[in-house]
């Protein structure tokens, strides 16, 4: 490596230098590594922390916010003080020890002291996972600006075709990376693992994606000794806030009537800076007044990973040759999308321009927001579908109660002060049922009458077991609902005469083993669970000789039956709009400012999605409205609304020329226009390629 302006010997791989071969195998771990912790991380939130939907849903998008804002810290850090290089080495090292800080917060046996597979203390595995997401978002955000052009930093001006290349395999990484994390991630944490208890295994779903970013950093810094590095120049950013912030500080204090108006407020600025900047700070301010009404869509789309998710654990993903877990569904929309942004480009963009119709950004972008809406209107009618299978949960004062009675005859059992059932030997009754007191009274019609009191959980399912010994009669906490799509039920045993497994806790997937009180005979069991069903299994004295065939089955809650296959509609949806929204957005700003302001305009648009994202904190944390469906409307109400308030900004908006604008001042200026001082650098490299034949100039992208 050799100071800037001197020359430097470049290693060449089939006409590429092989630096980007580091850069592009970095690029894709950390993606991997970014979009695997993130695919699983809302049912991290949901059942591991035991957060409800609205606080996991909030305290993820205030993770993604934060993620889109930490690029443009990474932006000036890396442009005015370290450098690309360095910025990526030292974020990286930040982003890999917040990954691991973050699979080391999923590991339950650090604090089950008892061992019964829930943590004991969850304030420890918060504050490590907070602290982890925090490091985990300074990192990714900090390199996203950094590591492609440090790539495009790689190539001479004489390279345009391998940039391209580069390019094009670049971002191509980066869907593989996200495509195949998201299919991954969620079957590791699907698995079951634990030191003493077996519970699902996060510890894997984000210790694969942790070692990834360390495989990250170490092909990255492997590859230093090859790449070219530049000095930092400065950050156009920071030159444009401070002319605004004159500008305005000038306005202000000429604000008397006795001072002339000009024409744009940004012209107070004149005095300390050229009027070239002031002219492009106008032309982006434009482009940036329309990013107003933007976050609305990002409100929506960023959804896919926490709401969307989370309506999919109420469904079955069984189907047939292969089982999908709830956070894989999000695969759908890399899929689509690299279908359709060929097709869209190809096909139905042309097809409309043949048509004679102007299908201009701007009304592509609003059609863009349409979509997301009606996908957002599909989801609702999903969610109307699964709220008629789910059951009906107790609220906070209520309390719900389950009669399972293994006593040899059938009993009348009244629950103060005026439940009645009758239930048959070895039977439960047919559904749970609601009481608004915590305190009840529990009759039995054996001879004599046994009566006995109980204090029930207000907000809870219990269940009330009558043992063959009915003046031993108890109260089991019942499970809630299962919903995290594995084939898992809850198995209880109740074996008569024996001082085997009485226990309520058990949890199997396909098969359960009952034993004698010595451990001498067994009997093997075989029962496959639906999605999100629970399941109380009555187990006779009489198991072992009929080969557990006396097996009494009671269905708890009954398994998803709405398939996630519905999904599907609105991924499609939400992935069209995305095609017209996000790509033509990025074209049209990038169309509409000058060169040397495209930062500046992507920064924007990273503000615009976290603002998104927070509008969803927001609405879930103070909206609490009391069906998701209604919340999926409300979301597409607004993003409609929003639509039209665009779509009134974008007729009144009048598409430019930025560099014949620039061309115009450079000319009023007396200054050489930008073609003729790009030639003069082109004749100039060119002779100077000519005396060094064995040498490669360094030069910048």
């Amino acid at each position: 490596n050799e100071e800037k302006g001197k020359i430097n010997e470049i290693i060449l791989c089939c006409g590429y230098p092989i630096s980007i071969f580091f850069i592009v195998v970095n690029e894709f771990c950390e993606r991997f590594s970014y979009y695997g912790m993130r695919a699983v991380l809302v049912l991290y939130f949901r059942y591991f922390l035991l957060w409800d939907d609205d606080l996991a849903t909030s305290i993820y998008h205030a993770f993604v916010a934060l993620c889109y804002l930490t690029p443009i810290l990474g932006a000036i850090i890396a442009d005015s003080w370290l450098g690309k290089f360095k910025t990526i080495i030292y974020l990286s090292i930040v982003y890999a020890i917040g990954q691991v800080t973050m699979a080391v917060s999923t590991i339950h046996d650090i604090t089950d002291a008892n061992r019964d597979g829930t943590p004991d203390n969850f304030t420890f595995h918060i504050a490590l996972s907070m602290l982890g997401l925090v490091l985990i978002a300074l990192g990714t955000g900090g390199i996203k600006p950094c590591v492609a052009a440090f790539g495009g930093d790689q190539f001479q001006e004489h390279q345009s075709r391998q940039l391209n290349t580069f390019f094009s395999v670049f971002y191509l990484c980066i869907n593989a990376g996200s495509l195949l994390s998201t299919l991954i991630t969620p079957v590791l944490r699907a698995q079951e693992c634990g030191i003493h208890t077996q519970q699902q295994c996060y510890p894997l779903a984000f210790g694969v994606p942790a070692a990834l970013m360390v495989v990250s950093l170490v092909v990255f810094i492997s590859g230093s000794g090859m790449y070219i590095k530049t000095d930092p120049e400065g950050n156009i950013m920071w030159s444009v806030c401070k002319c605004i912030g004159f500008a305005i500080k000038n306005r202000f204090r000429h604000r008397s009537s006795r001072y002339p108006k000009r024409e744009h407020w940004m012209d107070w600025a004149d005095e300390k800076y050229d009027k070239l900047l002031i002219a492009q700070i106008k032309i982006v301010l434009k482009v940036l007044f329309l990013y107003i009404p933007l976050p609305m869509f990002w409100t929506l789309f960023d959804q896919k990973g926490s709401r969307w998710t989370l309506q999919a654990t109420t469904m079955t993903g069984d189907f047939g040759a292969f089982i999908l877990q709830p956070d894989q569904m999000q695969t759908v929309n890399p899929i689509l999308i690299l279908t359709l942004v060929p097709i869209m480009d190809r096909l139905i963009f042309p097809l409309i321009q043949k048509c004679g119709i102007n299908f201009s950004p701007l009304k592509r972008m609003t059609v863009g927001m349409l979509f997301a809406a009606m996908a957002f209107v599909s989801a609702a009618l999903v969610q109307i579908e699964i709220d008629k299978t789910l059951p009906n949960f107790p609220s906070s004062s209520e309390s719900q109660l389950k009669v399972v009675n293994i006593y040899n005859r059938t009993l009348n059992v009244t629950i103060s002060p005026n439940e009645h059932l009758l239930i048959d030997s070895f039977g439960s009754s047919a559904d749970y049922v609601t009481l608004d007191h915590q305190d009840i009274t529990v009759s039995l019609n054996t001879n004599p009458v046994i009566t006995k009191a109980f204090s029930l959980i207000k907000g809870g399912r219990q269940t009330l077991i009558i043992p063959s010994d009915p003046t031993i009669i108890k109260i089991m906490v019942a499970y809630a609902k299962v919903s995290t799509g594995d084939q898992r039920g809850k198995l209880m045993f109740a074996v008569f005469r024996s001082s085997c497994l009485v226990n309520s806790d058990l949890q199997i997937h396909n098969h359960g083993k009952t034993c004698d009180q010595h451990g001498e005979q067994w009997c093997e069991f075989s029962r496959k669970f639906g999605f999100g069903a629970s399941y109380t299994f009555l187990i006779p004295s009489t198991v072992f000789s009929t080969d557990c065939a006396s097996i009494i089955e009671v269905e708890d809650m009954k398994p998803n039956s709405v398939h996630m296959a519905l999904q599907i509609p609105q991924y499609f949806l939400i992935t069209t709009g995305e095609v017209m929204f996000s790509v033509t957005g990025l074209q049209f700003s990038y169309s509409q400012a000058p060169k040397n302001m495209k930062s500046v305009l992507q920064a924007g648009w990273l503000c615009t999605n976290a603002v998104g994202n927070i509008i969803v904190l927001i609405v879930a944390e103070l909206g609490k409205l009391p069906k998701q469906w209604a919340e999926y409307v409300l979301f597409a109400s607004m993003l409609v609304a929003v639509s039209i308030v665009f779509s009134i900004m974008a007729y009144f908006y009048t598409y430019i020329d930025p560099a014949e604008i620039e061309a115009q001042i450079r000319k009023e200026q007396g200054l050489e226009p930008e073609e003729k001082e790009k030639e003069t650098l082109e004749m100039e490299e060119k002779d100077e390629g000519q005396k060094n034949d064995q040498e490669v100039k360094q030069t910048k992208i």
